[in-house]
């Protein structure tokens, strides 16, 4: 064998060698499929934009190494089951589920594709883990919620209006949540007379307000869930038509004109929620992940609003704000 062809044979056999490395490593290459449910819309919805920051800050570059269905709900609850099942039919590698009122049907519709929840309730008590800490099954992720959140903002909002006896709390009873029963408790304390006010859709909302006057109510606090989240500036416009200050979870609700927020950077909370997509899609099991915590709140107290409703802020209040609005 002469020695040009010899170069020759051990030429076509380190091509061939190298195509077929390469096309082993173009199907190793799988492009991940995330699917997301949503109780709004991929438009509309207030926290998709972290979800995609903290995916792309991991290296997820959508159409590159990711492709993302969606199946919104548009705000109607009505329809998230079906969607649910819908988009476990498409068998995605993931499926995120934003939000402790979309998270159920999620579940419902799938024990085996793994599933990350970012959400404002206890997933314990909504039956979504046995254990915060040892989920176990096919569903991990972060929450928002804290266990003394409801009864400090009940005395954030003392501490602000000193003079308040009777405040209401609008919230979704389908959005399984300890906060009422927790503010009612708080209010015992307190001296304050706690009214329950359950909305299960936006049109609810007028009529809530209604009771509201009807019982007397000097001020209204808002249980975070994706409806209320949805329907936040037409509740702020309510309640600034009654002349009720408004308190919530998180910084957009004051930035929005309510009186005060306190509660955990939702943003970064998704953000957060991303990297629990990333670690099982590198192969780890949603069972083996705890469910995280937040460990960091944030006071923020708009002046505007209690200036507009004739309120002071004590000096000891305004101390304690990580935010203040102008």
């Amino acid at each position: 064998m002469s020695l040009t062809f010899s170069r020759f044979v051990i030429g076509v056999t380190i091509l061939l060698v190298t195509t077929v490395i390469g096309a082993e490593a173009q199907q190793s290459a799988k492009i991940a499929r995330l699917g997301v449910l949503l109780f709004s819309t991929p438009e509309g919805d207030p926290n998709l934009a972290s979800l995609r920051q903290g995916l792309s800050e991991l290296g997820y570059v959508e159409g590159k190494n990711l492709t993302t269905v969606y199946r919104a709900a548009r705000g109607e609850p009505g329809r998230l089951a079906e969607l649910a099942v819908e988009l476990a039919a498409l068998k995605p590698d993931v499926i995120f589920a934003m939000g402790g009122d979309v998270a159920p049907f999620v579940r419902t519709a799938t024990n085996t594709i793994p599933i990350v929840v970012a959400v404002s309730n206890d997933p314990v008590r909504a039956g979504l883990v046995p254990s915060l800490a040892r989920p176990g099954g096919n569903i991990t992720g972060v929450t928002f919620v804290s266990s003394e959140l409801a009864a400090k903002r009940l005395q954030f909002l003392k501490e602000a209006a000193p003079a308040i006896s009777r405040v209401a709390v609008l919230w979704n009873p389908d959005h399984v949540d300890p906060e009422y029963a927790e503010t009612a408790t708080a209010g015992r304390t307190l001296g304050i007379r706690v009214q329950s006010l359950e909305v299960r859709a936006l049109g609810d909302l007028e009529r809530a307000f209604q009771a509201a006057d009807a019982g007397r109510a000097e001020a209204i606090i808002v249980v975070s869930s994706r409806l209320t989240t949805l329907g936040r500036q037409r509740i702020i416009d309510l309640a600034t038509r009654h002349r009720l200050p408004v308190v919530a979870g998180w910084g957009p609700w004051a930035q929005g004109g309510a009186l005060l927020s306190y509660g955990p950077d939702l943003d970064a909370a998704v953000r957060r929620a991303a990297t629990y997509v990333d670690r099982i899609l590198k192969g780890a099991s949603p069972g083996n992940l705890p469910v995280e915590q937040p460990t960091k709140f944030d006071l923020t107290i708009n002046l505007k609003t209690a200036a507009a409703l004739g309120l002071t802020i004590p000096p000891s209040l305004r101390l304690q704000a990580s935010h203040t609005i102008e």
